[in-house]
């Protein structure tokens, strides 16, 4: 079977003066990532990344503090969601002996280790009201006090944070200060998912083939058509992180020098179609039904009097738009599990305003 050489992984990097070290995409979207990134690393501003889980946000933080006038000092990463509010407190600000049951001594916080430095606060969104206060106080002012003392510690750091949520929505439903938003989003970077930088597929696969095969001594170069096929048209929830875990997993199951189809999870060639999200519920004729009288009684028109094929036109929406979602929106699949062919599937994915569904417009 035809396959790709990837022996040599520079053959699909962008030579650009605007590249990131260490960071891989030649896409229109990644090159504003990566100019935005440049620019702004030379500052001194707060910068909110923005993005879907396992878009590479630690990687663009990482080289904002590495290409900024700070990185001699330390970057210091802290995952806000994986520690409760108490522990998180401590861990950011520090503690003095006797301030909570198992403190036996003084200790730094990171914000004091990131002093001169730069300090990367991931899924800030997880934080609480409470320490949202004392953030936005080091924000403003450069000081704080460690848990259980009263002596005022100043610092010298950058803060770079990151939220995979609407920080907007989050406001809105009064889980997180506005004010602090504001302090945080100077420079707002927003990563693209990997849907909607296919283009970037190939050079990423031969970035992780390369990677895995040094790690595990293996030396898987090619990759079959087919499998490159399968892994540009899967829909890609967990992004680059994702595909990094198929790859790792496909080098060290590969018993030859070529990554095929074979080897990759059912999820992406088609063979498992992934769970519905709770987004797309199964269907209720009942309600479809229902939502078009209610509608057509509010827009009597003669054009819309015609209930059954309004209603079979909505069923038929729904139903398209469950199968490309349990086809991973491959539409080659999804027209065979319909019965139609592919033509007839772009026609009325575009009649039904059904393009923008992938990229979850």
């Amino acid at each position: 079977m035809a396959s790709f050489g990837l022996e040599n992984d520079g053959n699909y990097r962008h030579n650009s003066s605007i590249q990131l070290p260490g960071v891989i995409g030649s896409c229109p979207a990644m090159q504003d990532v990566f100019r935005v990134t440049r620019r702004v690393a030379m500052s001194n501003a707060s910068v909110l990344l923005l993005g879907e889980t396992g878009t590479g946000k630690e990687v663009i933080a990482n080289a904002i503090h590495h290409l900024s006038n700070r990185n001699g000092g330390p970057f210091v990463k802290v995952n806000c969601g994986a520690l409760s509010e108490s522990l998180l407190e401590s861990e950011l600000f520090g503690h003095v002996r006797g301030a909570f049951t198992g403190a036996v001594g003084n200790r730094a916080g990171r914000f004091e280790t990131a002093h001169t430095g730069t300090i990367f606060l991931d899924e800030i969104n997880s934080t609480s009201m409470h320490l949202q206060v004392k953030l936005l106080r080091v924000l403003q002012q450069r000081e704080f006090e460690r848990v259980g003392d009263t002596e005022t510690i100043t610092v010298d750091t950058r803060v770079i944070a990151a939220s995979n949520r609407d920080l907007a929505g989050e406001i809105r439903q009064e889980k997180f200060r506005e004010d602090l938003y504001w302090r945080l989003n100077v420079v707002p970077i927003e990563l693209p998912p990997l849907r909607k930088r296919r283009d970037d597929i190939p050079a990423l696969i031969a970035h992780f083939l390369h990677q895995y095969s040094a790690s595990n001594d293996r030396y898987v170069v090619h990759i079959q058509r087919e499998a490159m096929q399968a892994l540009q048209d899967y829909h890609w929830p967990g992004n680059v992180r994702e595909l990094q875990n198929y790859i790792e997993r496909s080098v060290v199951m590969a018993e030859s020098d070529e990554l095929t189809v074979q080897l990759l999870p059912g999820c992406v060639t088609g063979a498992t179609p992934p769970a519905l999200s709770s987004e797309r519920r199964p269907l209720d004729f009942d309600s479809l039904v229902k939502d078009v009288v209610q509608e057509g009684v509010r827009t009597s028109t003669p054009e819309q009097t015609d209930l059954h094929s309004k209603v079979v036109d909505r069923v038929e929406k729904e139903l398209i738009a469950q199968v490309l979602t349990a086809c991973n929106f491959v539409q080659t699949k999804a027209a065979t599990r319909l019965g139609i062919n592919r033509n007839t599937l772009h026609k009325k994915m575009k009649d039904y305003n059904l393009e923008g569904l992938e990229s979850g417009e």
